[in-house]
């Protein structure tokens, strides 16, 4: 059975947007915490997005990948990133590329449902929109915690959210940052 594993990069204060919606504060400035993604990454069953996260990703990851000038960290990234299957859920989207299956919001949860019966391994979930929707789906929470506050924007969990969790591990990267993982209680 798999399992569902939202994970994002944060800041401080616990957003995964600051408050003009750009996710560059939360880009991997040191090599470690971009190795960290590189692994769960790698580990992954498959990548679900929510629209806007999608986006950001898939336009930038898939250029990358066809790139022989980046970085190893990068490259490495960027080959895991286009070798997992991908799914976006989206109701605004029309069409998506080879790789990647398109899911309305209606089918989420028998779609991500499915998946966790069907898949051995990780199922990871990227953007708090689509976690907010899936939350009771969602087995692990994982954050890197950067060390910068941004004030206001997208918090990692939607407002209200009362979920009693059990700390499964942690880690602190040379940047500062602070790796995190929770199961439910």
């Amino acid at each position: 059975m798999g399992k569902v594993i939202y994970g994002m990069n944060v800041s401080l204060d616990g957003y995964i947007e600051d408050s003009s919606g750009s996710i560059a504060f939360s880009a991997p400035a040191d090599d470690d915490v971009h190795r960290h993604w590189n692994e769960q990454t790698r580990a992954a069953a498959a990548l679900l997005y929510g629209r806007r996260l999608y986006e950001v990703m898939d336009e930038h990851w898939t250029a990358a990948a066809m790139q022989d000038d980046l970085p190893e960290v990068e490259a490495e990234f960027a080959r895991a990133y286009v070798d997992t299957p991908r799914f976006v859920f989206s109701d605004t989207l029309e069409s998506v590329p080879s790789g990647v299956e398109l899911v309305r919001s209606r089918d989420a949860t028998a779609v991500v449902s499915r998946l966790k019966d069907e898949t051995e391994g990780s199922l990871a979930l990227g953007g708090a929109g689509l976690a907010a929707s899936l939350l009771d789906l969602i087995d692990e929470f994982q954050l890197v915690v950067l060390p910068v506050a941004v004030g206001s924007g997208k918090p990692f969990l939607p407002a209200g959210s009362e979920l009693p969790l059990r700390l499964v591990d942690q880690h602190v990267f040379d940047s500062g940052a602070v790796y995190l993982a929770y199961v439910r209680r």
